[in-house]
């Protein structure tokens, strides 16, 4: 791999950056001042640094994020706060996205990445990957409501695919599906006469939001997160 090219995927700096500061010479390479920004690397056993710190290359990122409310699961907006705006610049630099979406007012799980093929196989509907959804909805649900909403129901064009509910109250409950249309849960809770007041997502395909995270922190995934991950 180049250097400048191994810089540029560590979030470090920009092509540009990164160039002009290797051919001042700000870059080392097993020990050696390195001034081509071309120059050759092996990513996996050489040893890299740049203004004097080593360089860490990781091909691929895993973010844990607690979503807060008012931030849309994008990368950009023009109009809206993303819920890439809240993890670093340096991060931001490695071109993660969102997999998959909370809608803006849908607070909890999201984890950030730039593993393409990681994130299509988790959302691809066939894999059946679970989500579960805390949530409060504005009237008690019924038996038949439940039974209804796990069997399936209709949000318009389309009839959703059998869930699990558990009832932890009236009014509150978890939720577990392996789809995600557009406000999917909020749509099947009208179709119940109901409506959702309050939703969070607190686990995806295995992997539990920690609960040491407020409201728009973040942290990386735990090598054993990444497993369960990359495995799917």
């Amino acid at each position: 791999m180049r250097l400048d090219k191994l810089i540029v995927e560590c979030g470090i700096a920009s092509r540009s950056e990164a160039g002009r500061l290797i051919r001042s010479g700000k870059a080392t390479v097993n020990g050696l001042t390195v001034k081509k920004p071309d120059f050759k690397v092996d990513e996996n056993n050489d040893e890299i640094f740049l203004l004097g710190k080593k360089v860490c290359y990781k091909k691929f990122t895993y973010i844990m994020l607690n979503k807060p409310e008012g931030y849309v699961s994008a990368t950009e907006d023009p109009n809206e706060k993303t819920v890439l705006d809240l993890v670093s610049l340096e991060d931001r630099r490695k071109g993660l996205f969102p997999c998959g979406r909370l809608d803006k007012n849908t607070l909890g799980l999201v984890i950030l990445t730039n593993d393409g093929d990681g994130a299509h196989y988790v959302l691809s509907p066939k894999h059946h990957v679970e989500k579960v959804y805390k949530f409060e909805c504005a009237s008690p649900l019924s038996q038949n409501d439940i039974a209804a909403l796990e069997c399936g129901v209709d949000i318009g064009e389309y009839t959703t695919k059998p869930c699990k509910i558990s009832m932890d109250g009236d009014c509150v409950g978890k939720i577990t599906l392996t789809e995600g249309k557009y406000h999917q849960i909020k749509r099947m809770l009208e179709a119940v006469d109901n409506k959702i007041t309050y939703l969070e997502r607190i686990s995806f395909g295995g992997i539990a939001l920690d609960p040491s995270l407020s409201r728009g922190e973040w942290r990386y995934l735990t090598a054993e997160e990444e497993r369960i991950f990359i495995k799917k």
